[in-house]
């Protein structure tokens, strides 16, 4: 009995050195975020490539999109209509590499019976999230169909005359909706459309479902591009100020559209300064 407690004793110890060992690596998993990547940031690769990429970034989530190639020699693209063989695939892949796909987007769907696919999509894939830009008129349907798959979809904001490129059409677009029904706020868009990516945040609180990180090198321009987070324009230290006041919880996609075929390194070193500002 003595040594079946001192086993027991000893386990549990270990097992506290190793989830703070992880805690102090990821430091954002103590706050509840689960910072991962959107994998059009590796676009001009296949998704099963971008998984690779992701995981040498020290990530372990992904957003995948609708037109990325799979690979790993399936034919096809990330598309929702694929077949249950395909999504088999793709979930081993995930699998071998520890890495959860949490996101899907931003995709919009035609009509019922097409957004109805993509929920059934998303539930044989176990996502929490999609991400979309929705004709106002599927709105109705969609809050029903995030309430049924117990599924959110976040509204993103593509940079101005998009449909929601201010956080106000945003709210004004979910109000009455499914609490599942909310905000994917895209910062470095909102940069790009002259807004201010801390006082956007605010006007959604409670409506945040997700993020969409970009530290750009100027404001209000629509060719602005990406920098390593904490050098460019983005206020990341705001932002993560503001979510954590916030007590958000939820994904933060990195997707740096910047340096395409090498932004490894750069998307690391976005990473690595989160964590330090984080701790």
């Amino acid at each position: 009995m003595k040594s079946k407690l001192i086993f027991f004793l000893v386990l549990n110890i270990c097992l506290f050195g190793v989830v703070n060992n992880l805690l102090a690596q990821n430091p954002e998993a103590k706050l509840g975020w689960k910072l991962g990547a959107q994998a059009y940031t590796f676009n001009r690769f296949t998704f099963f490539e971008a998984i690779d990429k992701i995981d040498s970034c020290g990530l372990k989530y992904v957003e995948a999109f609708p037109g990325q190639a799979i690979g790993g020699g399936i034919e096809g693209k990330m598309d929702f209509h694929m077949d249950a063989a395909k999504r088999t695939k793709i979930l081993q892949k995930l699998k071998e590499k520890g890495i959860k796909m949490v996101s899907y987007g931003v995709v919009n769907a035609k009509g019922d019976a097409d957004w109805l696919q993509l929920f059934e999509f998303g539930k044989a894939m176990g996502l929490e999230n999609f991400t979309s830009e929705p004709d106002v008129k599927d709105i109705p349907l969609i809050s029903k169909l995030c309430d049924q798959f117990k599924i959110n979809l976040a509204i993103h904001n593509h940079p101005q005359p998009s449909p929601y490129w201010n956080p106000d059409i945003v709210l004004s677009s979910i109000q009455g909706q499914s609490k599942r029904l909310g905000s994917c706020a895209d910062i470095g868009h909102w940069v790009r459309s002259g807004l201010d990516p801390v006082e956007s945040l605010k006007k959604l609180e409670g409506h945040v479902i997700q993020l969409h990180v970009k530290d750009l090198n100027e404001k209000n321009k629509k060719q602005a591009h990406d920098v390593h987070w904490g050098t460019g324009v983005s206020n990341i230290d705001g932002v993560i100020m503001e979510l954590k006041r916030q007590r958000f919880k939820g994904l933060l996609s990195v997707e740096y559209e910047h340096n395409w075929y090498n932004n490894v390194p750069d998307v690391t070193e976005s990473v690595n300064y989160f964590r330090r500002a984080l701790k």
